[in-house]
């Protein structure tokens, strides 16, 4: 029996955790790791410990969806409270170094005032001296900017509060994973490595490659209960082939949100990996049986939690080639390096993009463009949507791009020319600032600031505005959040009357009624490119996909 070949099962759910709280990219890089601990994770601990009827019935209300709320459904208390007062005690130092944070920005508030700055080093709290540089704009108005590679270096990045929680997975339900941390429990097996661990890239490459039963068991030090868990994720069926596309065009394809995967005979990209398991649905998708043993790149858009997905990039990272993100360096604490965190997790071949910038590809290239909107008006430079050219054919990737300045649209069609298809997020009404930068924030913006400053696409004009500008022949709205495989990081429900669906079904019809091709992508779809002429191509037994789910 121990000589048998298997294989891991392809419902086999993979949770990166930190701390066990599900690891999204501000809780890898220090700083806002040590921001995300004070002021999101022992805020929610504290309310659920205090008043766990309250969350329990909030997350009951489809209008809570995606607030501060853990979900079990009132109970496991002490174990919360256990959790809390843990982080409390081993991750001291990046509850310090939160606090220096803020005092840091209130030390900058009430001394500089325009005069030399070199005389305030002296103020800089202890445990940041020599990891911030403070600095003036032109306006005199006096920032820092963090030495991040120096705090991937030191003890604020610690690889020990890493994890990984496996089990089966069955449905598309699962609990919100910015206000839920995830405690021990029957099923599942809760393995202490590190992300960067090479064992991690062995386990998923089961998925392709079988091994024997005794050399899979000697990679973890598993206790014997453990094992016999770990003994049913395999199986000896073997998963379908892959079939690469061999033709002379290209195709994409459509995963779910922002995720799309272009491929031709010599090159494969995917966009945005967010990716759904294999197991029954009544909503017919591709999943990781439909992703290319290799994939030559992977490209990232911006640095929010359903773009830049750590549950689907280690999984995928034994086949990933080149990953394309855009540039940072900024320093700004809002702004982590996409690059520092990538690679600090173990990924190799990570290449920064500027915008305007371009990277060959056979039979075509890849630029870079500017991303405007979607980040609250926040001095974030870690965004680009991608223009892809591949067999003369142009395709534009804009993710959640929000057409604020019709001018930059303008310019950057001077340079690039017309647009063959676009692709472009419309979730227009978009969560306050605080959703996800409230914890970086040191002075809270007032309400009705924090309302106005939303992480909002394009409506209909701005995205009619983006058509037009690259005399698109074809428009496809993505990035929605409306797959249910996506409500653990995206929370969205929409309706008929919602904003977004209303906008981007306006932009739809004024496509079409222009004789356009256009469509809200929901589930799955791929389209074969040859000659010119694009052509859907069915999957057996698909299920029809709602417009509104």
């Amino acid at each position: 029996m121990t000589n048998e070949l298997l294989y891991l099962r392809q419902n086999i759910q993979l949770e990166p955790l930190i701390d066990q709280w599900y690891a999204w990219s501000h809780l890898i890089s220090p700083a806002t790791a040590a921001r995300n601990i004070t002021e999101r994770h022992f805020k929610i601990m504290d309310s659920y410990i205090n008043a766990p009827q309250i969350h329990a019935n909030a997350v009951k209300n489809p209008k809570m969806l995606g607030g501060p709320f853990i979900d079990y459904d009132g109970k496991r208390v002490d174990e919360i409270r256990a959790l809390r007062d843990r982080t409390r005690r081993d991750r001291a130092h990046l509850v310090a170094l939160s606090t220096a944070l803020a005092e840091l920005d209130g030390m900058l508030r009430a001394n500089a005032k325009g005069y030399s700055l070199h005389s305030l080093y002296d103020k800089v709290p202890a445990m940041l001296k020599g990891f911030v540089e403070l600095q003036y704009d032109l306006n005199n108005q006096a920032s820092y900017r963090l030495i991040e590679p120096l705090l991937y270096r030191s003890r604020y990045y610690d690889k020990t509060t890493q994890s990984l929680m496996l089990s089966r997975i069955s449905g598309d339900d699962r609990p919100f994973v910015l206000s839920t941390p995830r405690l021990e429990g029957d099923g599942l097996l809760h393995l202490k490595l590190p992300f960067d661990d090479p064992r991690v890239d062995e386990l998923f490459e089961l998925k392709k490659t079988p091994r024997t039963w005794s050399s899979i068991r000697d990679m973890f030090d598993l206790s014997e209960p453990q094992a016999d868990l770990f003994r049913g994720f395999f199986t000896e069926e073997a998963p379908p082939p892959y079939r690469r596309y061999e033709g002379d065009g290209l195709l994409w394809r459509y995963f779910g949100h922002a995720c799309i995967m272009v491929e031709t005979k010599n090159v494969s990209m995917l966009f945005d990996p967010v990716l759904s398991y294999t197991y029954e649905s009544s909503i017919s998708r591709y999943t990781y049986l439909d992703i290319p043993d290799r994939l030559d790149f992977v490209l990232i858009t911006h640095n929010h939690q359903d773009h830049i997905l750590f549950e689907t990039l280690l999984q995928l990272r034994n086949r990933i080639g080149t990953i394309i993100v855009p540039r940072s360096g900024s320093g700004a604490l809002e702004d982590p390096s996409v690059k520092l965190t990538l690679e600090n997790c173990g990924f190799k071949n990570v290449i920064e993009l500027r915008e305007m910038e371009s990277v060959p590809i056979q039979g075509g290239s890849i630029t870079g463009l500017p991303f405007f909107g979607e980040h609250s008006d926040l001095a974030i430079n870690t965004k680009l949507a991608y223009l892809v050219r591949v067999h003369g054919e142009s395709f534009l990737f804009a993710a959640d791009s929000c057409n604020i300045e019709p001018a930059l649209y303008k310019h950057v069609h001077n340079s690039v020319g017309d647009v063959r298809a676009l692709f472009l997020g419309m979730e227009c009404d978009g969560a306050p600032m605080s959703w996800v930068y409230g914890p970086l924030q040191i002075q809270r913006l007032e309400r009705g600031m924090d309302e106005s400053r939303r992480l909002s696409g394009s409506n209909c004009e701005q995205g009619m505005g983006i058509v037009e500008a690259f005399n698109c022949r074809e428009a496809y709205v993505y990035a929605m959040g409306q797959e249910p495989w996506l409500n653990y990081v995206m929370s969205l429900k929409y309706t008929e009357q919602s904003r977004p669906i209303v906008d981007s079904n306006r932009l739809i019809e004024t496509c079409r009624s222009r004789g356009m091709c256009a469509e809200r992508l929901f589930g799955e779809k791929e389209i074969l490119l040859e000659g010119g002429a694009a052509r859907e191509q069915p999957r057996i037994a698909k299920v029809a996909a709602p417009q509104v789910n």
